[in-house]
């Protein structure tokens, strides 16, 4: 076993345990979304959503606003902005897949940070995740089903896959800022401008309002304290958890869907069952780093 994975199992911090927490409910809320749909347009239950996320935060650091800086406003609206992107893509592409699928190609935004690296700041992918991006696109190709040697994505696969990249934003962005910034006050401006981007794109999307209903109401309170308890959580480990295994412990939410999904009743064939199982070692295989042994010194002879 790795120093990477034995440290992650054997010496876990408290920050890197609550994260473990919140990924098993970041996990369960993708099938909460998937049935929310049949009530709703997409952007607008993101939009609902984060906007009950940030009622919720208002009401509970109300005290602690005052002291409110630039560098926390304009901190929480770049993520903001980026988790707008995220999961309004994301739940976009769950009106035509399953909860499960949409968990397990979110999980892609891992191996591609490298390559986006090595495209836009000319740093080419080590060995590790080199692998870590074979390993995820073969399992992208048995998740998207592919039919007579072709790729075949549907839109909601494609919007999913483009979600992944506000995704992998909000991760970095989150950590440039930890221990800068207030995490109550910048979880608060996040969630807001989040919400009041999603209810924008209502408009593009040609949306409605839809019909008030209970199991509407349900779902975006539900969804909306989980998305409190998460971004509060995230930016608040993340002062003292690193990037990287942050990453890796993020990388078990796409399991814990597939759990919540299958007890749920939804069924993938094995062969995506095995895509996701590769995407998830993708992602775990892309953040690990060899080790270099150090060359052995000389003993110094003694003068004579």
């Amino acid at each position: 076993m790795s120093d990477t994975l034995r440290g992650l199992t054997l010496r876990l911090t408290r920050q890197e345990l609550v994260l473990l927490f919140i990924t098993m409910i970041w996990g369960g809320t993708f099938l909460v979304v998937h049935r929310a749909m049949q009530h709703s347009g997409p952007f607008f239950f993101v939009g609902l959503r984060f906007a009950t996320a940030a009622l919720l935060l208002a009401l509970f650091f109300r005290r602690y606003l005052a002291g409110m800086t630039w560098l926390e406003v304009k901190a929480g609206a770049l993520i903001g902005l980026s988790i707008a992107g995220g999961y309004g893509l994301q739940t976009w592409g769950m009106q035509t897949i399953s909860s499960s699928q949409s968990a397990f190609l979110t999980a892609l935004y891992v191996p591609v940070v490298p390559l986006l690296q090595w495209l836009f700041l000319r740093r080419p992918p080590g060995l590790m995740s080199w692998l870590g991006i074979v390993l995820a696109f073969t399992g992208l190709l048995l998740v998207a089903g592919p039919q007579d040697g072709r790729i075949t994505l549907n839109a909601g696969e494609i919007a999913t896959l483009i979600s992944t990249l506000a995704i992998a934003a909000e991760i970095i962005l989150i950590s440039r800022y930890a221990g800068k910034v207030d995490v109550r006050r910048v979880t608060l401006i996040q969630l807001a401008v989040a919400s009041l981007c999603a209810f924008g794109l209502m408009i593009p999307n040609g949306e409605t309002v839809p019909a008030i209903s209970t199991p509407l109401l349900l779902s975006a309170l539900g969804l909306g304290a989980a998305s409190a308890l998460i971004q509060v959580t995230m930016n608040w480990a993340q002062r003292s958890v690193s990037p990287t295994r942050a990453t890796v412990i993020y990388a078990g939410e796409p399991v814990w869907a597939g759990v919540v999904g299958r007890i749920a009743g939804e069924r993938l064939p094995a062969l995506a069952l095995l895509g996701g199982a590769l995407i998830v070692c993708g992602v775990i295989v892309s953040e690990l780093r060899l080790k270099r042994k150090k060359a052995v010194q000389p003993a110094a002879t003694p003068l004579e």
